[in-house]
């Protein structure tokens, strides 16, 4: 009698636990939300470095829609192609937790869009906070599509440090001045590398060290005393650049390959180098970084530079 009532209390604690964690995941669902986007991927006039082209775009955004989720959020994105390329949309860095065929990667989990074509991506993010992205899988489309996606925490849950006053998406990427899709077939067609890029862009444009950008140069407010949250994305095709604010240092709080955590230096997907005293932003990654507003210049500059490694030169 008594191992026949051991065995019921068992059974009731695993019932009550089962009950408790069914009670808990159901608040959770209901925190959260379904966000509907569409996209429209199509030809735009674009002007950068005193010249016009027909860019390829989302939604006639260079770069395209920030979108902004909290964790435990479902994104339904419907994208219709209305260029003259196949398209597929990468969610770069999102578990896709039975949800493979919303990754992306063109003829590996989805056949492309095909031009007039529509496709609806469908996911949940779930246990994923940060600075994340999504571009073009198709090609070099790559090079013009292409947005932030930020994941804040649940509802009623807070940022592992002290919140920002602000948060700004920092997009690094390149331009060239032609058509990145004509620049990668002649590449294919003579087994030659790939022109390089005319240009670094910070969030779409070149800056005022660039002819016809000055007027164009992003500028992020911060004022003294204040911190500020900068999403900093490697949006670049080919290159690993360096990413820093002048005359002030800046603390990486997480990346999407390091556990979060406060860094005055760090390295992403190479070999330490301790001698160098800016971020190395290996193509494709992010890191949000946090930026205090103290001994700050007049106007201080961000700027970007390529990384050359010259020690077996």
């Amino acid at each position: 009698m008594k191992a026949f009532s051991s065995i019921a209390n068992s059974h009731c604690s695993f019932l009550l636990l089962g009950l408790l964690l069914l009670f808990a995941s159901s608040l959770s669902l209901a925190n959260a939300e379904t966000h509907f986007h569409d996209f429209v991927v199509q030809a735009t006039p674009v002007k950068r470095l005193c010249k016009t082209h027909s860019t390829i775009t989302v939604n006639g955004q260079f770069p395209g829609p920030t979108l902004e989720v909290n964790n435990g959020d479902t994104l339904v994105v419907k994208v219709t192609n209305k260029a003259r390329y196949n398209v597929t949309i990468h969610w770069h860095g999102i578990r896709q937790m039975r949800t493979g065929w919303a990754d992306g990667p063109e003829f590996v989990t989805q056949c492309p869009i095909r031009p007039g074509g529509t496709y609806t991506y469908r996911f949940t993010i779930q246990n994923q906070e940060g600075t994340l992205w999504w571009h073009a899988h198709s090609s070099w489309l790559r090079a013009t599509v292409y947005g932030a996606l930020i994941i804040y925490p649940k509802p009623g849950s807070s940022y592992p440090f002290t919140k920002p006053k602000r948060e700004t998406p920092i997009l690094l990427g390149e331009w060239w001045d032609a058509n990145p899709m004509d620049v990668v077939m002649q590449a294919t067609r003579t087994g030659a590398a790939p022109n390089v890029s005319d240009a670094y862009t910070i969030n779409g444009q070149p800056g005022d060290l660039y002819n016809c950008s000055s007027k164009d140069t992003v500028t992020v407010p911060i004022d003294s005393g204040e911190t500020n949250l900068l999403r900093v994305i490697n949006s670049a095709l080919n290159q690993e650049l360096f990413f820093t604010v002048a005359n002030h240092p800046f603390t990486c709080r997480s990346s999407r390959r390091l556990l979060p955590q406060t860094l005055h230096h760090f390295s992403h997907h190479a070999r330490p180098r301790p001698n160098h005293r800016r971020p190395y932003l290996r193509q494709p990654t992010t890191s949000s970084i946090l930026l205090s507003g103290t001994c700050l210049p007049k106007r201080p500059r961000c700027t970007i530079r390529q990384y050359n490694n010259n020690s077996h030169s």
